[in-house]
């Protein structure tokens, strides 16, 4: 390789479809890629040492995992502003005094699911509604029957009470 090439972490770190975010200690950004720029609506050029707070809104989980020192999954979070789901791992390297990040995109996946509960509530209520209307049927049909039966009883009534008076 040439010494103006990209090393091979490099070109992983730059075409990872996850996004990708190193912070400091003090939570502010030192590195993200251009899946994160993308995710975000962010510019790679302008973004280091700013606060990863004035776009992730809340950091407690890069603190946590500082203090702790584990790799931690976190909750799948939604980002109301650009609208994204994601997945979040987080681990930190102390000799290098750095927090990452790896942010998996799940908006797709979650707008199908949501997707797919409305089309369940919807069949829920259609079958519903078909039960209720099965169900006023069959009452009428029992109520007439039983209005035939009374009618024809009272005929027979009738018709006894005559012969026996």
């Amino acid at each position: 390789m040439s010494t103006g090439a990209k090393s091979l972490w490099e070109l992983l770190w730059d075409y990872d479809p996850n996004g990708l975010i190193v912070v400091d200690p003090d939570m502010n950004i030192r590195e993200v890629n251009n899946a994160f720029c993308r995710m975000f609506n962010v510019d790679k050029a302008t973004i280091a040492g700013t606060p990863a707070v004035d776009i992730l809104k809340d950091v407690s989980e890069f603190r946590e995992t500082w203090e702790n020192g584990t790799v931690a999954t976190g909750d799948g979070t939604h980002y109301e502003e650009q609208d994204l789901y994601v997945r979040k791992v987080f681990f930190s390297i102390k000799e290098e005094r750095i927090i990452a990040c790896i942010m998996v995109d799940l908006t797709h996946e979650q707008r199908e699911i949501i997707k797919m509960r409305k089309r369940t509530i919807e069949k829920v209520h259609e079958v519903v509604d078909n039960q209720m209307k099965v169900a006023q049927e069959i009452a009428g049909l029992l109520g007439e029957a039983t209005a035939e039966t009374k009618a024809s009883l009272l005929k027979l009534i009738q018709m006894v009470e005559q012969e026996t008076a």
